[in-house]
């Protein structure tokens, strides 16, 4: 680790913007921004229940996950073409680049427009192209997770896999997202051995509002790779000595725990104590249209809060390459060029 102690809590800041990092939790649908959600409706003639920007930023005030997702699924209504997902994905990745975000691994929730009548096809090619462009022209390494929605039957699922296989060489690994109570991760064990057959990466969110068992069962039973949130896993010493062991990364979005009320003050977030009992914690910004910051939006606002420290970011910002499904060499790389901008900062 390069000397960090010269840096002063007032230039910490600057430190977190500049640092090169990734972003491994990201819902492309929750960085529709209201401003391009109504370019879309007009674009698309679909009627949205909002006289405007205003009002519908107004709207974003959450009690909980679903009180979220509602208008989260409301908002992706206005997509229906390839451009449509392309813009999407362009405008997150060029927020991406400016937060000096080089590698972003993208979710997206496909059953939410097929159900809609948007093909498979639209929704992935779409998307596809905006990550081929931005490491033409962004110097943003970026790939695609498709998420399986766990309100829906795991029958939904494997259908859902099945439209995707012309497309697998279009994303590299599946998820499993929406609404966690309730939807246990074993309820998918039976596809997610599939895409393990199939050679995809797996990952899940579980102990978001999950509690820990819900981990337990996305490691023990879906065979995941990496934790989505996992914050709850602090109430249980055994899975904390287990992540820890098996440096099996949680991808956690600070400014998305805060909205949901997951923690009741950003000061309260556990993000130091994931990183002080050796987790690979990882900070993302979740649906950051609808949380209120992008990833340095999230860097900030966190370390502003709850007193971390610059040697917390750099673990924080190697942690996110560790955890990221590159291969060894990129990883070194981008350590090597974490490492460069630390020690010119």
């Amino acid at each position: 680790m390069p000397n960090l102690d010269r840096i002063t809590p007032q230039r910490l800041p600057d430190l977190l913007r500049r640092m090169p990092k990734a972003e491994l939790h990201i819902h492309i649908e929750g960085s529709l921004e209201p401003e391009l959600i109504f370019a879309l409706a007009a674009r698309n003639g679909v009627q949205i229940p909002y006289a405007s920007v205003e009002e519908l930023r107004r709207a974003y005030a959450f009690t909980n996950l679903q009180s979220f997702l509602d208008i989260y699924y409301a908002g992706a209504s206005v997509l229906m073409k390839e451009q449509d997902f392309f813009d999407m994905a362009w405008a997150y990745l060029q927020k991406a680049a400016a937060d000096n975000v080089v590698r972003a691994e993208i979710f997206f929730d496909p059953q939410t427009h097929t159900a809609r009548g948007v093909s498979m096809a639209t929704v992935i090619n779409g998307l596809h192209r905006a990550c081929e462009q931005a490491q033409r022209e962004l110097g943003v390494s970026a790939a695609l997770i498709l998420c399986f929605l766990r309100h829906l039957s795991e029958e939904e699922a494997f259908a859902t896999l099945e439209q995707a296989m012309p497309f697998l060489g279009q994303f590299i690994g599946v998820g499993l997202d929406s609404s966690e109570v309730g939807h246990p991760p074993e309820k998918f064990a039976r596809v997610f051995a599939r895409c393990r057959e199939l050679g995809l990466h797996l990952v899940a969110h579980a102990g978001e509002e999950g509690p820990p068992a819900y981990v337990w069962t996305a490691l023990d039973l879906l065979k995941v790779e990496r934790i989505d949130h996992g914050v709850q896993s602090a109430r249980d010493p055994a899975l904390m000595r287990r992540l820890a062991q098996d440096r099996i990364p949680l991808t956690v979005c600070p400014l998305s725990n805060l909205k949901l009320r997951v923690f009741p003050r950003l000061a309260d977030h556990n993000i130091g104590k994931l990183l002080d009992a050796g987790l690979v914690a990882t900070i993302n910004s979740d649906d950051p249209a609808y949380f209120g910051g992008y990833m340095n939006d999230n860097f900030v606002q966190t370390f502003a809060a709850t007193g971390l420290t610059a040697p917390q970011a750099y673990q924080l910002a190697k942690n996110s390459f560790e955890a990221s499904f590159i291969d060894a060499a990129v990883k070194r790389k981008y350590v090597d060029l974490l490492d460069a901008t630390v020690a010119a900062f």
